[in-house]
C-alpha cells in the first residue's frame, strides 16, 4: 500500500483516517439513559434484518472504547470519524442526558490526547423513536428538534471537535427509510421520501447556524453518498436514464445544498412528488459549508424503463464485493471532476467513506484481505487523479475501522480493517490495517 512518489497521499496535510458510526458499533442500547431509536425498532422487527441481527450489542464499543482508541493509536491514523447517537445524549423530553454526553466527551478527549483529528457526525440514521412516532423526518418539526440537538451537543463538546458533520447520507435516510423501506423506519412512498429529504436538509441548514455559533474554531459541513451510472443501452432514452439515476442519487441532495434549488429533472422521474416547503427554506439549506464529505462505493448500470425512469441492469464479468457492489474506482474520479465542473461553489472535499465488504476469516491469527487492499489502492489512485485534475480533496477515511452491524445486512458483511469476533469481541487487525500502519509510518519518516 505504498502509492507513487507523486501521490497526494504522501503530503502530510492530506488526512488519512478511519470511520465508524454509533449504532453500528456501540451496542449498550439500554445503558445510561439511552432512549430507543428507529433502528432498535426496525432491527427487532422480524424479517427486516438478515438473520434477525440487531445492534443491541454490536462491537460493544460503548464498553470497549479504550481498546478501540488504542487500535487507532496503533495505526497512527491522522483522524477518526465517529457519530454521536442522538438517543444517547438527549432525553425524550429534549433535555441533555449527561451520562451519554460524558461517554463522547471521554472518547473525544482520548482521541485528542493521541493527536488525532476528530470528525463528528451528528446524525448517522439513529432517529429517536419518539420522534418517528410523531412522523419522523416527514414531520417538519423534526428539523427543529434536530437543530435543538445540534445546539445542545455542540455547546457540550465545543473545543473537542475538529470538524462537525450535520447528517450522514441524507439520501439513505430519505430514500431507503421512507421511499423503498429497506432501512428504518421502513416506509415505502416516494412522496414521503421527498418530504423527508426536504426536512433532513432543512435540519442541516438550521443546525449549521448553531455549530458556527457554539464552536467557531471547528469546521462544519455535511456528508453525502454519491453514485455513478453508466448504460449499456444504445438509445438516447438510455443515456437519459443514466442521467436521471445521477439526478436522483446526487443532484437531489447536492443541488439544494450548493445551488439552493431542486433539480427539475427529479420531477420528471417522480411526477407530483414535490415536497411542501416554506419561503426561505432553500436559503437556509444552502448556507455555506466549510467542507463536503463524499461517500462512494460503486457504480450502477441502467437502461430506460420505457417510461420516465430507469431500470438497473447489472453487468456480467465485473469484480464485485460481498455486497454485490461493482468495484469501479474510476467512478469516484469521474464524479469528483464532474462536481468541480458543475458546482462553482464546491467546497473542499473529504472522502468520508470508501471501502468494501468481504467474507473475512481469521486463519492462524491473521486475516489476509487482499481484495480490500487492492480496492483501497485503486480508489486512492482515483482520488489522486481527481486532485491532479484540480479537485480540492483534503482527506480520505477508510470505511470502516471495525467489522460491524451492516444495517439491513446484519453481521454477515464485513467492512472493517479490523476483524471482530462477535462472540468474544476479539479484535484482530487485518492485513489491510497493517499496511495502513506501515504507510503512515513511512510518510512520517519522510
Amino acid at each position: 500500500m505504498l502509492p507513487p512518489a507523486d501521490s497526494v497521499l504522501w503530503q502530510k496535510n492530506f488526512l488519512l483516517g478511519a470511520a465508524t458510526a454509533a449504532y453500528q458499533i456501540e451496542g449498550a442500547i439500554h445503558a445510561d439513559g439511552r432512549v430507543p431509536s428507529i433502528w432498535d425498532t426496525f432491527s427487532a422487527t422480524p424479517g427486516k434484518v438478515l438473520a434477525g441481527d440487531t445492534g443491541a450489542v454490536a462491537c460493544d464499543h460503548y464498553h470497549r472504547w479504550e481498546e478501540d482508541v488504542a487500535l487507532l493509536d496503533m495505526l497512527k491514523v491522522d483522524a477518526y470519524r465517529l457519530s454521536i447517537a442522538w438517543p444517547r445524549v438527549m432525553t425524550a423530553e429534549g433535555q441533555p442526558n449527561q451520562a451519554g454526553i460524558a461517554f463522547y466527551r471521554k472518547l473525544l478527549q482520548a482521541l485528542r490526547a493521541q493527536g488525532m483529528k476528530t470528525f463528528v457526525t451528528l446524525y448517522h440514521w439513529d432517529l429517536p423513536q419518539h420522534l418517528e412516532d410523531q412522523g419522523g423526518w416527514t414531520n417538519r418539526a423534526t428539523a427543529y428538534r434536530f437543530a435543538e440537538y445540534a445546539d445542545m451537543i455542540s455547546r457540550e463538546l465545543a473545543g473537542l471537535v475538529d470538524a462537525w458533520a450535520t447528517l450522514n447520507e441524507p439520501w439513505c435516510s430519505a430514500w431507503l427509510g421512507y421511499g423503498n423501506g429497506h432501512h428504518a423506519p421502513g416506509k415505502q412512498d416516494v412522496k414521503l421520501a421527498t418530504q423527508a429529504m426536504h426536512h433532513l436538509l432543512l435540519g442541516h441548514g438550521l443546525a449549521m447556524a448553531h455549530l458556527r455559533a457554539n464552536d467557531p474554531a471547528a469546521q462544519a459541513g455535511i456528508v453525502v453518498n454519491v453514485g455513478h451510472a453508466t448504460t449499456t443501452g444504445n438509445r438516447e432514452a438510455d443515456q437519459r436514464a443514466a442521467m436521471l439515476f445521477e439526478v436522483q442519487n446526487n443532484q437531489w441532495v447536492l443541488d439544494p445544498l450548493l445551488k439552493q434549488s431542486y433539480p427539475a429533472a427529479l420531477w420528471e422521474l417522480w411526477p407530483d412528488a414535490q415536497p411542501l416547503m416554506q419561503e426561505g427554506d432553500l436559503a437556509i439549506i444552502g448556507a455555506k459549508v466549510d467542507y463536503l464529505g463524499i461517500n462512494y462505493y460503486f457504480r450502477s448500470n441502467v437502461v430506460s424503463d420505457g417510461q420516465h425512469g430507469y431500470t438497473e441492469v447489472p453487468l456480467d464479468d465485473v469484480e464485485r464485493t460481498q455486497m454485490g457492489w461493482e468495484v469501479y474506482p474510476d467512478g469516484l474520479r469521474h464524479l469528483l471532476v464532474g462536481f468541480k465542473r458543475d458546482y462553482p461553489q464546491l467546497p473542499p472535499i473529504y472522502i468520508t467513506e470508501n471501502g468494501m465488504a468481504s467474507d473475512d476469516k481469521v486463519v492462524d491469527g491473521e486475516v489476509n484481505d487482499s481484495q480490500r487492499i487492492s480496492f483501497f489502492n485503486r480508489h486512492l489512485a482515483a482520488v489522486d487523479q481527481a486532485v491532479k485534475a484540480g479537485v480540492d480533496v483534503r482527506g480520505y477515511f477508510i470505511w470502516s475501522l471495525l467489522d460491524n452491524f451492516e444495517w439491513a445486512f446484519g453481521y454477515e458483511r464485513r467492512f472493517g480493517i479490523v476483524h471482530v469476533d462477535y462472540t468474544t469481541q476479539q479484535r484482530t487487525p487485518k492485513r489491510s490495517a497493517q499496511l495502513v500502519q506501515q504507510f503512515l509510518a513511512a510518510r512520517r519518516s519522510k
